[in-house]
């Protein structure tokens, strides 16, 4: 039972990581109805930021979590203005296309010597080593960092979206791009700051990835991110409270296939929920299916 117990907090662990990756896809695609494939690539560059930040600049890790998190904002909005604004009204698939590339081009551009490198580089968390033995099951301070990080950016980023002008201004045009140029709303500008947001969420989710699994490679996001993709279309990909749903339970299934059937398969089971998720009920979990008017 104290194994078990134990597996849900490691699992635990992860769906919050998850979950602050999921909420960029969620948001991107729930403004303009895009799937951000680059997105994982953000959350890389936020891990290798914060990790730079720590070690080479030697700022507390606090600070090396606010510098990683505004680096992968520019980065996301760079994204937006380069690949996709251009092609905000283009047919779908061209889009799409151009997310791709700029995956590919964000991963094989920090992979130069002169960026990132090619190499794994082993990280040691510039946090204490502390662990709590509560009933039997072990809890790390990295852990207690990671829920306390998470639950209290995901209550600022609630207060943003329903209680500020912007937010109320990301939900106009979530609704309807004319509509909220009618209504006097600067659609670029609030396009291009819920990028800014998703990727800074994916930033620090780099860097809270970076203390609890501590091996930073180039192309690490590309599995984390079509993880936390998976998540967000299994709670209900636009809707944020279903990213988070979804991530919390990506962590314990994938947790608990590596525990109790075997870790070679954990990559599988996540790859069929997506198939699953999509085969029942494509909404996802909170979802609803909506009938589209033609």
């Amino acid at each position: 039972m104290i194994s078990f117990i134990q597996q849900i907090v490691n699992g635990l662990q992860l769906g919050l990581v998850y979950a602050v990756i999921a909420l960029g896809y969620t948001m991107v695609y729930g403004i303009i109805k895009l799937i951000n494939f680059a997105h994982g690539d953000v959350f890389m560059v936020g891990a290798f930021t914060g990790y730079f930040g720590y070690t080479l600049i030697k700022l507390p890790w606090p600070l090396a979590l606010v510098m990683a998190m505004a680096v992968c904002a520019i980065v996301g909005v760079l994204n937006e203005r380069i690949a996709y604004r251009p092609l905000r009204y283009a047919a779908p698939i061209a889009a799409l296309i151009s997310a791709i590339g700029a995956s590919f081009f964000l991963e094989y551009f920090t992979s130069l010597k002169f960026v990132f490198g090619p190499d794994y580089i082993v990280i040691h968390p510039p946090v204490p080593d502390i662990t709590w033995i509560i009933g039997g099951v072990r809890i790390t301070i990295v852990q207690v960092i990671i829920l306390g990080t998470v639950v209290v950016f995901l209550a600022l980023l609630q207060l943003l979206i329903f209680k500020t002008k912007m937010g109320a201004a990301m939900r106009t045009v979530s609704f309807n791009h004319d509509a909220a140029r009618l209504m006097g709303v600067d659609v670029d500008k609030t396009i291009s700051f819920t990028f800014a947001v998703g990727s800074a969420l994916a930033g620090m989710g780099g860097v809270l990835f970076g203390f609890a699994y501590p091996e930073l490679w180039t192309f690490l996001g590309i599995m984390t991110g079509l993880k936390a993709f998976i998540a967000a279309v299994l709670g209900g990909i636009g809707i944020i409270p279903g990213a988070v749903l979804g991530a919390l339970i990506m962590g314990q299934v994938e947790i608990m296939t590596a525990a109790y059937i075997s870790s070679q398969a954990r990559d599988a089971v996540a790859f069929a929920i997506l198939i699953i998720v999509l085969l029942i009920r494509p909404s996802g979990i909170l979802g609803r299916n909506e009938l589209e008017k033609i």
